[in-house]
């Protein structure tokens, strides 16, 4: 068998049928199967990930699979570097979709940029088969989701865009510095990766031609554990890399205590019904009140 030129790891977790769109999209996608390998690592899955796999390994020669206890998707995505026989290796998400181009876009940063400290973010935007309902958008663009609409195509970004979803680096690297594992929460472990790496050197360039759509339509309710969860490996990251500034201290501190104050949000509910601006103020409060809580509760 050829050598792969690029190696996907994909790490999944209870998400078969968005795994199996996934796999279809690459599957499919504008380059030949011998120039890229995919490796999904199934992190305990109970659903029916492993018929998923079957299926597709059954006609997919380069479509491998690991089986591990359920233990975080950094230790999921280290398992994945360590079987990469790739130069480059991508990694995505098991409800991430590729557009036809997407491979063909990461793949031509790295011929074009092949220094060990060049890396490739590609861009994520919502699912086009999803509703996408103000929160949503909120999300997306000045929530805790994506912040794309921040970056320029072409320039640098800092460790804080190390969007795990949709993003590419030379597998020489990553098979020296792997993912901190005592990250075993939601987040945190990326950025912790990218900024150790930008600290050797490595030049994150965004490319939005590198388009991938994200399936995972997310309410409200969501809110609370996610951000409660953040604030937990935001202390973490704080132990490891206090420099980059994660929690709020002082004055900084002070202001979003009051900001966040119980009650605080309720004028904005109201309101929320005739002014958008007034209920993503209303999420705005809330996902920070969430975030303190998970400070504090570690």
């Amino acid at each position: 068998m050829i050598r792969p030129y690029l190696s996907i790891v994909i790490p999944t977790y209870n998400r078969a049928e968005q795994l199996d769109n996934a796999l279809a999209h690459l599957f499919e996608q504008e380059v030949a199967h011998e120039s890229f390998e995919v490796i999904v690592v199934d992190d305990g899955s109970m659903d029916e990930t492993d018929k998923v796999l079957k299926a597709w390994k059954a006609k997919w020669p380069q479509l491998q699979s690991l089986h591990q206890a359920n233990s975080g998707q950094a230790t999921a995505r280290n398992r994945g570097i360590k079987k990469a026989v790739g130069q480059v290796i991508l990694f995505g998400q098991d409800d991430i979709y590729a557009s036809p181009g997407f491979l063909a876009e990461h793949i031509r940063f790295h011929q074009e940029n092949p220094g060990q400290h060049s890396a490739c973010l590609g861009l994520t935007e919502w699912w086009t088969e999803l509703e996408i309902t103000p929160y949503m958008e909120w999300l997306s663009c000045g929530g805790p989701q994506f912040a794309y609409h921040k970056l320029i195509p072409g320039e640098a970004v800092s460790p804080f865009f190390f969007y795990t979803s949709n993003i590419s680096l030379k597998a020489e690297i990553l098979k020296k510095n792997p993912f901190d594992e005592s990250f075993k929460g939601y987040g945190w472990e990326d950025v912790e990766l990218g900024y150790r790496l930008m600290k050797q050197g490595l030049e994150l360039d965004y490319n939005p031609r590198a388009l991938a759509w994200h399936d995972h339509p997310m309410t409200p309710m969501d809110l609370e554990k996610r951000m409660t969860a953040v604030g937990k490996g935001a202390v973490l990251l704080d132990q490891k890399a206090p420099e980059l500034g994660v929690l709020p201290t002082g004055l900084k501190l002070f202001l979003m205590t009051a900001f966040t104050l119980w009650g605080a949000e309720v004028p904005f509910m109201g309101l929320g019904v005739f002014l958008p601006s007034a209920k993503k103020q209303e999420w705005t409060i809330l996902s920070k009140r969430y975030f303190l809580r998970g400070i504090r509760s570690v």
